[in-house]
C-alpha cells in the first residue's frame, strides 16, 4: 500500500491529522488534529447545553413528553442564537476534515515520488554492467 493511500485512508477514516503522522508530518499533524479537536469540544458542549435546557423544560411541563414537540424545541434552539456558532464549528471541522484528506494525499504523493526515484537510482547503482 502507497504511503499516499495509507494516509488519505486515516485521515478520512480515523481522524483529521493522522494521516499526517503516519507520514512524520508532525505539525501538519498536531495542527489539524487539534483544530478538530476544539472544534469537537464545541461542538459537544453546545449539544449538552441545549439538551440540558430542553430537558429542564420537558421536567418542568412546559415541553410535553413528544418526540415532535422536543424535536421543534431543539430546532428553535439550533435556529436561535446558539446555532450560529455551532453552524460554523461544524463548517470548520468539515473543512479541516477535507484539507486533512487532500494534504495527506500531496504529501503521501510527493513522498511516494521520492521513495520511487531513490529505489530506481538504487536498483541502477547496483545492477553490474554487462
Amino acid at each position: 500500500m502507497s504511503k499516499a493511500l495509507k494516509a488519505v485512508l486515516l485521515s478520512a477514516l480515523v481522524f483529521p491529522g493522522i494521516g499526517h503522522f503516519s507520514l512524520k508530518k508532525r505539525l501538519q499533524g498536531a495542527l489539524l488534529s487539534g483544530i478538530a479537536i476544539v472544534c469537537l469540544y464545541f461542538l459537544l458542549t453546545s449539544i449538552v447545553t441545549i439538551a440540558q435546557q430542553i430537558s429542564v423544560k420537558i421536567q418542568s411541563g412546559e415541553i410535553p413528553l413528544d418526540v415532535t414537540k422536543i424535536s421543534d424545541a431543539v430546532s428553535q434552539a439550533l435556529a436561535g442564537n446558539d446555532g450560529q456558532p455551532i453552524n460554523i464549528s461544524s463548517l470548520l471541522l468539515v473543512i479541516c476534515w477535507v484539507v486533512g484528506i487532500v494534504d495527506s494525499f500531496r504529501v503521501g504523493r510527493s513522498q511516494d515520488r521520492l521513495d520511487d526515484g531513490v529505489s530506481i537510482k538504487h536498483d541502477a547503482a547496483v545492477k553490474p554492467d554487462d
